[in-house]
């Protein structure tokens, strides 16, 4: 094999790399010489010069590499051999490299694909990131850029392996073997996970909108503990937490003396979540400055600590951000990057209100009250238990809290309850005397929406017969004939107008008692 040309020798433009006076970057990726001979490249461009430069560049690095100048080779070569990183050119002269892209995963499930391209566009982007790629390097770019793109591929393939290792390791029977779990049975709260299961198994970044309390971050944490990053940590980040100057030491870590008070080197949640996730809460407050720093990081994984001069790391980490706002108007406003909203969004996914979710009202209830119990009161017997009534009221209750509001909710009720108590609805908080009552203006408002005179009318009606009927059920004490009698209403048409709205009477648990 012959030497490895130098930096500017690719044939994809001048060079565009790190600036003087940074390190070698591609000693601060950790992978052995042993390590890298083990990882298989292949490189799939219809460019002769580009296709060999490439494989040249890695060859010296270390990596086994592989090349392929036309597609129909490529697809064959995709079918004998599993490769842990390859290559694809986007605009191939026979087939479209996204065609390449979907056989390569669809043949590995575990192999990582960078598309190259020299027509790069937010559209073709957005497409190969959605389809799995795990990047995208637009040309021209350097072979520093190459090395270091690749180095941190390497380092994902290094983690997925150790992943796998650990979970073939015999467990003990106490072991969690579950990792992590969420409650829920309602069909938008499913649709919601199924795709948080779906894309958790990639390293595609996801963009998490809903209400605060609605359990953005759980979701966030089911992502992490299902994907092949689970042994490493994931790390959470509050946005509006902390102030501008506070939250970009915190992230990017600084050097000693970049500031007042900082009397050492420290590193920032960035590097502690190399090999993990990052988990960006309320990412719209982050300021301009910032995001455009963690664009940079985003973009290549090069992370400069703050008062740095020179590259202090390159990191490898999973990101997921979330936010209660409207990412869409934060754009259009100028509070959110767009080139960083697109970066961060390859897969929304809205987690919703716990209002739109009320037959899980009951079983959320349930698990609350059964860990707050034991963990204030130990092994104590005679658990509390809720009534019918009591869970009519909890289903009754708007919730602008969302799970966050009914998780405290049931602690204070797990803290006051005397040991074999019958939890009535007088006994929660915040319901007894607001389960009945009309919804805020605020919230009826909101119910209006934009979908015009007769859709909005059939939402305000909807919520008033949900609301009515559980009113009902509640002074009925859980009896649905007395309930249909106090509403004046046939029980037959009763039990229709509970069905519909989802209100039957075996959504009930069966062990609460009356």
């Amino acid at each position: 094999m012959r030497a490895a040309p130098s930096h500017s020798d690719i044939p994809t433009g001048p060079a565009t790399g790190p600036t003087a006076g940074s390190c070698d970057l591609t000693e601060l990726i950790s992978i052995s010489p042993a390590i890298r001979q083990s990882i298989r490249v292949l490189v799939i461009d219809d460019e002769r010069s580009l296709r060999e430069s490439c494989a040249s560049t890695l060859g010296v690095e270390g990596y086994h590499v592989t090349t392929s100048g036309r597609a129909q080779e490529a697809f064959e070569i995709l079918k004998r051999r599993a490769f842990d990183i390859v290559l694809i050119d986007l605009y191939m002269a026979d087939v479209p490299g996204i065609e390449l892209l979907r056989t390569a995963l669809a043949t590995h499930r575990d192999t990582i694909v960078i598309v190259i391209t020299g027509r790069p566009s937010l559209e073709s982007s957005l497409e190969v990131l959605q389809a799995g790629a795990w990047d995208y390097l637009p040309k021209p770019f350097t072979g520093t850029q190459l090395q270091i793109l690749i180095g941190r591929a390497a380092h994902s393939v290094v983690v997925a392996r150790e992943s796998r290792a650990r979970e073939q390791l015999p467990q003990s029977p106490a072991a969690n073997s579950d990792r992590l779990t969420v409650l829920g049975t309602a069909p938008l709260f499913r649709q919601a996970i199924e795709l948080a299961r779906k894309v958790a198994s990639t390293d595609a970044s996801v963009f998490i909108t809903g209400e605060s309390g609605a359990g953005k971050e759980l979701i966030a944490q089911f992502i992490h503990a299902h994907s092949r990053r689970h042994a490493r940590p994931i790390v959470a980040v509050n946005c509006a937490a902390l102030p501008e100057s506070l939250l970009e030491s915190e992230m990017f870590g600084h050097v000693k003396g970049a500031f007042t008070g900082a009397v050492r080197d420290k590193a920032g949640l960035l590097e502690t979540a190399n090999g993990g996730t990052l988990f960006l809460d309320e990412l719209v407050e982050m300021t301009p400055p910032i995001q455009a720093k963690l664009l940079r990081v985003i973009q290549d994984g090069i992370l400069r600590r703050v008062g740095s001069e020179r590259t202090d790391a390159v990191v490898n980490v999973r990101f997921i951000a979330a936010t209660n706002r409207d990412p869409e108007e934060a754009v259009r406003a100028g509070a959110l990057r767009k080139d960083l909203y697109y970066r961060l969004r390859v897969v929304p996914l809205h987690v919703p209100p716990l209002r739109e979710r009320p037959e899980d009202i009951p079983l959320l209830a349930h698990h609350f009250l059964e860990g707050f119990w034991k963990a204030h009161r130990g092994a104590r017997p005679s658990q509390p238990k809720l009534t019918k009534a009591a869970v009519w009221a909890l289903r009754a209750y708007a919730w602008p809290g969302n799970v966050r509001e009914l998780q405290n909710v049931m602690e204070h009720a797990a803290v006051l309850l005397e040991p074999g108590a019958q939890v009535r609805p007088e006994d929660i908080p915040f319901i007894g005397d607001t389960a009945g009552e009309p919804e805020p203006v605020a919230a009826a408002d909101a119910a209006l929406g934009d979908g015009g005179y007769y859709v909005a009318r059939e939402r305000l009606l909807e919520r008033f017969d949900r609301r009515f009927l559980t009113h009902v059920v509640i002074r009925a004490g859980g009896n649905l004939s007395k309930a249909a009698r106090m509403a004046r209403v046939d029980r037959t048409t009763f039990y229709r107008l509970m069905e519909r709205y989802g209100l039957q009477r075996d959504s009930l648990a069966p062990t609460l008692p009356e």
